[in-house]
């Protein structure tokens, strides 16, 4: 659940994801084992802006986009952006997978009207998309990664996953059931249809690792 800041002035636009504090660390060491040094990373769906901050003030090096269909989110992460007033954390983007920015394909560097938003990307993030949006957006996710990224960049997701079409834990189920009753294209993903819809797309598998409260952190690379 997002939140307004606590002890916060009225005008005060940052929102707080208490589970940020939780999963940014584990988060963080899958995303710096992954990425190479200097590397432009868009993160769609980017909710509060509160891993993008996390992520940014950790490596300078990167230059992190924010990005979101939500206008409460999008303020809230320029409210962060000028708070902390990190130069590599980049003024948040509106950016809706099923939108028709996904369907063009890679801008050359020489072509690029805007460095940071034209390039192709070294890598994407996506925290808790996959199951918080029908199946058409993880569909488009992949697409974007294929046409937007650089050759051998990374698209890193995190969540949770059935794995052989069994929840990994009994809380799982519970949240894919409350999730469902939300909205019934949401759901908790099998994550083997998350590799094949990944792989339909130019995109192998690199890694899974387990992280805390039963969350996957998926890697995977293009070709």
């Amino acid at each position: 659940m997002v939140r307004p800041m606590a002890n916060a002035p009225t005008d005060d636009r940052r929102l707080f994801s208490p589970s940020t504090a939780r999963n940014r660390e584990p988060i963080h060491a899958v995303l710096e084992a992954s990425l190479v040094s200097s590397a432009r990373v868009l993160e769609l769906a980017s909710g509060s802006g509160e891993h993008a901050v996390y992520m940014a003030e950790r490596h300078p090096d990167w230059r992190w986009q924010p990005s979101d269909v939500d206008d409460d989110a999008i303020q809230s992460m320029e409210a962060w952006r000028r708070h902390t007033g990190l130069n590599n954390m980049l003024a948040p983007q509106r950016r809706d997978l099923l939108e028709a920015w996904v369907d063009k394909g890679q801008v050359e560097d020489s072509q690029a009207d805007n460095i940071d938003s034209d390039k192709p990307w070294d890598a994407m993030v996506a925290i808790n998309l996959v199951h918080i949006s029908p199946w058409a957006v993880t569909e488009r996710l992949m697409l974007a990664a294929q046409r937007h990224l650089v050759s051998g960049g990374v698209l890193f997701l995190y969540g949770p996953y059935r794995r052989g079409g069994e929840h990994t834990a009994p809380s799982n189920a519970q949240f894919d059931a409350w999730l469902k009753a939300r909205d019934p294209r949401w759901g908790v993903r099998d994550l083997e249809q998350v590799v094949a819809e990944a792989a339909d797309n130019g995109l192998t598998l690199q890694s899974v690792e387990q992280l805390p409260a039963n969350n996957l952190a998926v890697v995977f690379r293009r070709a």
